[in-house]
């Protein structure tokens, strides 16, 4: 069964399918044949006679060789002492590098540049496809879309994003989470996966994003939080089944679970504040003359896969015996024997240095940088609890709650000026900055609280006594000293 994921606006269309399996008795083989019958009647006729598949179980790394690469890099942050940190520290990068999950996330941004480049530049509809389409094709789909529509860049549209592709698409949270710590073979940080990836996007174009590397931080933070039903579940039936208490013989009646899109259960408002960019280029919207043609096209335009009126060159394939497609699919894998032989070899290296040797458009297409050291490490997630200083009032936290407290003044001087315009009596209008203190919160703020309140920089105990001994300067206070008198 092919799944529609989303269509871009030339009409090419992004879809997933689940493999076939390797081995199969006599009764099975003629189902797939049967199945097989039906999909050569459907990519036959437009609008899929323009058709790429892509076998990602054979493209990509699997769940297994990421599950392994993803504890070898935790294990870089998991330090019990101080020699063991050094012992790490002095050979870091080769540590970093030997674990593989970098090169991962560079190999998935990649593959979702490749889609993109398709879709975009050739026009084409792609067909992505895995054992179940529930694991890699979820992240390739999810990054192709971010990639491409700026309204997945949006806290709202990203949050559909994971809705559509991943809850309601059947991803396998309770199992991949392993959060009944039943069977480890199953677990994997697929979705974390995505978030790695997202990350690389976001700090690499900040003004493209409406949410900030905090919201993706406690989203991740969030997936190991069994008690959001969101992130909880193997399948949507699984979820309704059991929160609705059918499968429950318990007195307690059926389970309650949170959604994790409440941020008021975990967070207060000032630290939601944190979640939204300031700095987020808005889309600009149109002018009302043109919104109503807009709206009808770009409807259009995303409910229907690429049609094509001419004959494609690539027909001639799909007019071959159904019997030959079908040992092809069996014996190759079906997403080996649509190809792109016709395209030069450097077909993605041209579209890659061709969009970064242009001005991005913040609302268009994003292809991130994948090249060396572009690819970072999510420094605010794993390296959260050993940061390099715990600045008190300082830090990207502290930039960022400047930058929300001239947001508000700018709205609300903004605010005064349209009632003063439109000369409505509302009072005194002055809007209290809700982080007017926020120069005062820790640098890892809204993860740690500092209970002391002390301005007193961390410094070791022994320099605190030696400071303590001349004339007692830390504890006066600041005070004026007239030094006219000397300079006479």
């Amino acid at each position: 069964l092919q799944i529609w994921c989303w269509s871009c606006q030339n009409g090419a269309a992004l879809l997933k399918m689940s493999a076939l399996p390797k081995e199969q008795d006599d009764s099975t083989s003629q189902m797939q044949k049967a199945f097989l019958d039906g999909i050569y009647k459907t990519i036959s006729k437009p609008p899929y006679e323009l058709l790429k598949t892509d076998d990602l179980s054979s493209s990509l790394p699997s769940l297994q060789d990421i599950q392994t690469a993803y504890t070898k890099f935790k294990q870089l942050f998991l330090l019990d002492n101080s020699t063991e940190f050094w012992a790490t520290d002095v050979k870091w990068f080769s540590l970093l590098e030997s674990t593989n999950w970098l090169e991962i996330i560079r190999r998935v941004l990649k593959k979702a540049i490749e889609v993109a480049e398709c879709l975009e530049r050739q026009q084409t509809n792609v067909l992505l496809i895995e054992e179940s389409a529930t694991d890699m094709c979820c992240v390739i789909s999810s990054l192709v879309q971010v990639m491409m529509d700026s309204h997945s860049r949006t806290k709202s549209g990203f949050q559909s994003l994971i809705q559509k592709e991943w809850v309601v698409g059947g991803h396998s949270f309770l199992d991949r989470c392993n959060h009944l710590h039943k069977s480890d073979k199953e677990e994997a940080p697929v979705f974390l996966l995505l978030l790695n990836c997202v990350w690389q996007l976001v700090q690499q174009y900040p003004p493209a994003f409406e949410f900030t590397e905090t919201y993706l931080t406690v989203l991740s933070d969030s997936l190991y939080v069994p008690i959001f039903s969101t992130f909880f579940f193997n399948s949507q039936h699984q979820k309704d089944t059991n929160m609705s208490g059918e499968s429950l013989k318990t007195q307690s009646g059926p389970f309650r679970f949170l959604t994790v899109w409440d941020w008021s259960v975990q967070f207060d408002l000032k630290a939601q504040a944190f979640l939204n960019n300031p700095l987020y280029a808005e889309k600009p919207k149109p002018d009302k003359s043109q919104r109503k043609t807009a709206r009808f096209k770009h409807q259009r335009q995303l409910s229907l896969p690429l049609t094509q009126t001419k004959s494609s060159t690539k027909r001639g394939f799909f007019r071959e015996e159904t019997d030959h497609l079908i040992k092809n699919i069996l014996g190759k894998r079906i997403g080996k024997f649509i190809n792109s032989s016709d395209e030069p070899p450097n077909s993605f290296r041209e579209f890659y240095d061709s969009w970064h040797s242009k001005p991005v458009d913040y609302h268009g297409l994003l292809l991130p940088h994948i090249d060396g050291p572009e690819i970072k490490v999510w420094a605010q997630r794993y390296l959260r609890w050993i940061p390099e200083a715990q600045l008190h009032g300082g830090g990207t936290i502290a930039t960022a709650a400047k930058i929300l407290d001239l947001m508000e003044e700018v709205q609300s001087l903004q605010l005064k000026m349209d009632e003063e315009h439109s000369q409505a009596l509302s009072g005194d209008v002055h809007s209290v900055s809700m982080l007017r203190n926020s120069a005062r919160l820790s640098s890892l703020f809204p993860f740690a609280l500092l209970q002391r309140q002390s301005v007193k920089p961390a410094l070791p105990t022994s320099t605190w006594k030696d400071l303590e001994d001349e004339d007692d300067l830390v504890k006066r206070d600041d005070e004026f000293v007239d030094l006219s008198g000397d300079m006479l």
